[in-house]
């Protein structure tokens, strides 16, 4: 049990406050004396509030306001606002009182930090959103809001131990959807990493844990290569009295993890584990010069791969961010990724939009330029959207893509858009008017459809005619969310046309069948049909798309099934001892601990049903959520659906487990590469259904080249049953690799 010790606390407050002030080094006395009376009204505000841990609730922001001073290098605003950040939420404080104190900025920030108190939009399906969606909005006013919070979330990722499981997923979750790639789009290179880290360490707690075993093992060994590397390139650059510093950086456990998913292969063969990073002291206007001359003094020594050349100076990307990167064999047969940077470069690279801003006025760069465009699109589409808000997260979350192209437009203007846009995406990032009448493009003078994926380089030119109309298969050509929101308003108001029409035609089908044309009949018939709204509902209606039948259907099935009654069925069912507990049996008890999902709710007939995103089978780690249509839906943590959903329903997560083993055959998938050679199919076979008795689905088979593809789906029990057919079917020579299909 936690005893505190009040006179060691109050020590302990001191020290961090001070442990704040050596990494914000303030030099005006106004400055100190204003982030002083926001620590003393932080100190007053929790002195009666503790952390799950036992600790002082105040810990909290002044580890925050640590952050964001040390870590993101903001001053004393955003420092008084990350002291403050909790206050109106938690305490008798207001926003009013904020304000007297400290003035409307500070208050403007802390309220985009507050969390909404009471559900204003009774609609809303998630208050995770609503709160996401008025934080980003205050962005439209003062970006510091996204860096107090990110600082905010820093924390509450490094203390998440103290949290229950269901919690733990819930915000690692949320940090992988949102807070991670939010980070990087500001170009806080160091803060997104840890936060990715600390997410895969409470999703997948085995494969984090692994990973971080295995670095750790081979430091020694890296250090050493790494050494014999560097030696002749510090040799060059001394010659040259280039000032410099030599950085290696290993690559973080979760982009390590995303490696070995992608190109499903072991940790042994992930060759970048870590990277060599050179820092020049040079000049503004000899730094492009200067790091081309490095460049050249690494490639004397090492041959260079010129498909992984990144020239990021020239055109930065659209954080900020500058460097150049290559990749070059190593006397021992490696490949190493080196980075060359300068001192401002990097400084940009780990602090990112915060360190723009110390640069103000000194010689304005192209990157700093292309993160002030990249705010105007964010700025121009908060403002502008005006969708719910769980339509909002995931247009928002378009918004944060990783890769960019570079495109030109006639006149040699130069534009960024995420990888993998289309005609149509840059058709709308000119303009709305120039989207909704777009009826094809010039790529590089040569006519082009909507859908062309567009590339790095190319100019386009865009075709317009007033007689085209904006069309709901369009979502299908755009990747942008600026795109996709201002086409959903179009198609919205295109609707909006027949809408009227189609409710009316709608009542008439109410009264032929004698059927009241209520709220409750009309929500009744949304849902069964998969109508996100009504004003789509009456626009099939009026193209006739639905009508009476699918009224007549929905409002007379007597053999309606009541809640959670939606009842799995897997083939290949064995018997089991009547004393273990079924997945079923132990989500029913984790909804019995649950009250608020147990109203209204028949409870005997509850069961489940398995995803088919990701065919979790017993021994995977698992989720349940409760759908809005009623039903629980068994996801694997590692899921993307699940991570996506655990953002925005962090209120319906249920944290359950297999108990035992289960009764029924699960469906998954094996991809086997091995030698095509006489008997490899039969030898398979045999110990998939001789030795082991699993049934297979179907059996997917590829030649070339002498090598050979298999896609095998099958029916399992348990991973230990999966993980036993993996050990087994290795045992065959010209069986080369074999992995798990994750996505079925």
């Amino acid at each position: 049990m936690f005893i505190p010790d009040p006179e060691q606390e109050k020590r302990a407050i001191i020290n961090r406050y001070r442990s704040l002030l050596r990494v914000w080094k303030p030099t005006d006395p106004k400055d100190r004396k204003l982030v002083r009376k926001a620590f003393n009204l932080a100190v007053e505000a929790h002195k009666d509030m503790r952390r799950r841990t036992g600790e002082p609730y105040v810990y909290h922001p002044i580890e925050v306001a640590r952050i964001v001073a040390g870590e993101i290098g903001l001053g004393k605003t955003s420092i008084v606002c990350a002291l403050l950040h909790d206050v109106v939420e938690d305490t008798d404080y207001s926003l009013k009182d904020i304000e007297v104190l400290f003035g409307k900025n500070v208050a403007k920030i802390i309220d985009g930090l507050t969390k909404i108190k009471d559900i204003f939009d009774q609609s809303s399906a998630s208050l995770q959103a609503e709160n996401f969606k008025k934080m980003l909005l205050t962005l439209s006013d003062d970006v510091r809001v996204i860096l107090v919070k990110l600082a905010d979330r820093l924390h509450n990722m490094r203390t998440l131990q103290a949290m229950p499981p269901q919690k733990q997923l819930k915000i690692a979750s949320e940090t992988t959807y949102l807070y991670s790639p939010l980070a990087h789009r500001f170009g806080l290179y160091s803060i997104k990493t840890e936060l990715e880290d600390l997410a895969l360490k409470y999703t997948e707690p085995e494969i984090y844990d692994t990973i971080e075993e295995k670095l750790k093992d081979s430091v020694k060994e890296r250090k050493r290569f790494t050494n014999r590397f560097i030696y002749p390139i510090k040799k060059s650059l001394n010659q040259q009295q280039i000032k410099y510093e030599i950085i290696s950086r290993n690559k973080s456990i979760s982009s390590i993890w995303n490696k070995m998913k992608k190109k499903e292969i072991p940790l042994e063969e992930v060759y970048d584990l870590f990277a060599i990073r050179i820092v020049i002291d040079t000049t503004p206007e000899t730094k492009k010069v200067d790091c081309w001359r490095v460049y050249s003094l690494i490639t004397d020594h090492y041959r260079p791969n010129i498909d992984r050349l990144r020239d990021w100076i020239s055109i930065p990307k659209a954080n900020g961010y500058e460097a150049l990167h290559t990749t070059v064999m190593s006397n021992e047969g490696q490949w190493i990724e080196v980075q060359i940077r300068t001192k401002r470069m990097d400084e940009i690279a780990e602090k990112g939009y915060a360190a723009h801003w110390r640069y103000k006025g000194v010689s304005p760069s192209l990157s700093e330029s292309n993160v002030n465009n990249w705010l105007d699109r964010i700025k121009d589409m908060l403002q502008s959207n005006e969708s719910d808000a769980l339509d909002f997260i995931d247009d928002f979350q378009g918004f944060l893509f990783t890769d960019e192209i570079y495109l030109f437009t006639p006149h040699g203007e130069l534009r960024n858009l995420p990888a993998n846009s289309t005609v149509l995406d840059f058709a709308y990032a000119i303009h709305s008017e120039i989207g909704n009448t777009c009826i094809g493009a010039k790529v590089n003078h040569k006519l082009a459809p909507l859908n062309q994926k567009l590339k790095s380089g190319d100019q386009v030119e865009i075709i317009t005619s007033q007689k085209q109309k904006p069309k709901e298969d369009w979502f299908n050509y755009v990747t942008t969310a600026r795109a996709r929101t201002q086409l959903k308003t179009a198609v919205r108001e295109e609707k909006k046309k027949y809408a009227e029409k189609g409710k009316a035609k709608l009542n008439e089908y109410f009264e032929i069948l004698n059927v009241e044309s209520n709220p409750a009949n009309l929500k009744k018939f949304q849902q069964k049909y998969n109508y996100t709204s009504l004003t789509d509902l009456y626009y099939d209606v009026d193209k006739n798309l639905i009508g009476l039948k699918e009224l007549k259907e929905c409002c007379t099935d007597s053999n309606k099934e009541s809640w959670f009654s939606k009842v799995i069925k897997r083939p290949f069912t064995k018997s089991k001892p009547s004393d273990r507990k079924t997945l079923t049996e132990t989500v029913l008890d984790e909804i019995k601990e649950r009250k608020e999902f147990q109203e209204g709710k028949d409870l005997q007939k509850i069961s489940y049903e398995i995803s088919n995103c990701c065919n979790p089978i017993p021994g995977d780690d698992i989720v349940g959520f409760i759908e809005p249509d009623d039903a629980i839906k068994i996801h694997r943590t590692k899921c993307v659906i699940a991570i996506g959903q655990m953002s925005k329903y962090g209120n319906k997560i249920i944290k359950t487990k297999w108990n035992d083993k289960e009764s029924i055959g699960f469906l998954t998938g094996i991809k086997i590469n091995g030698i095509d050679k006489q008997g490899f199919i039969q030898d398979i076979i045999k110990i998939i259904t001789d030795n082991l008795k699993l049934n297979i689905k179907s059996f997917h088979l590829e030649s070339e080249g002498g090598m050979i593809t298999a896609k095998i789906m099958l029916y399992v029990y348990s991973t230990e049953n999966l993980d036993n057919l993996i050990v087994n079917l290795k045992k065959i020579s010209d069986v080369k690799q074999i992995n798990r299909i994750n996505t079925i």
